[in-house]
């Protein structure tokens, strides 16, 4: 019994500092975030897809955001790093709210879990359901949590894999302005 509650507590803490691997991907994150970022006039342009928001059920377009920056979170409820920055995206949410808009986008596998956890949870920022394996191939997602940062005229202007803390989600927000 303790070699099995070993055995499991041990792969708990590896899928924690590692990362999740996306169901898209066979690949996992790195145990620091990546970030890379571009000037907004030579960024590549951000790929335009639908999304349904879990709290309404209206279908969107990333392409109706226009006119803000956009913070995405690609995340899932199975994992751990994804569900640990999910408070600190709920406090930036409300500080920076007014400024850009946030797309907090379940990669799970159904959108009733994620619908259920953020329900229980609380979170007030806008959590939404995408088709997964399109957004994994036209954003390059191979691990997540993954987020990006789209200027107002549509472009990829940051990107970072691996969760992030409160400081370091506020860093990488100020890349939208």
């Amino acid at each position: 019994m303790k070699k099995i509650l070993l055995t499991l507590s041990m792969t708990a803490l590896l899928l924690f500092t590692a990362g999740c691997s996306c169901p898209f991907s066979d690949k996992t994150a790195d145990s620091k975030p990546q970030m890379s970022t571009a000037k907004a006039s030579s960024a590549e342009v951000a790929p335009d897809f639908s999304y349904k928001e879990l709290g309404s059920g209206k279908t969107m377009r990333l392409n109706d955001l226009k006119g803000k920056p956009v913070f995405i979170n690609f995340w899932a409820t199975w994992c751990p790093p994804c569900v640990g920055e999910l408070p600190h995206i709920e406090k930036k949410y409300a500080e920076y709210k007014d400024r850009m808009h946030f797309v907090i986008l379940s990669v799970d596998d159904n959108e009733q879990e994620p619908a259920r956890f953020i329900k229980s949870k609380g979170y007030t920022f806008p959590a939404a359901y995408g088709d997964h394996q399109a957004l994994g191939r036209a954003y390059g997602i191979d691990a997540i949590p993954a987020s990006y940062i789209i200027s107002a005229d549509g472009h990829i202007v940051a990107r970072i894999v691996g969760s992030m803390n409160e400081s370091s989600l506020d860093a990488f927000l100020q890349k939208a302005f």
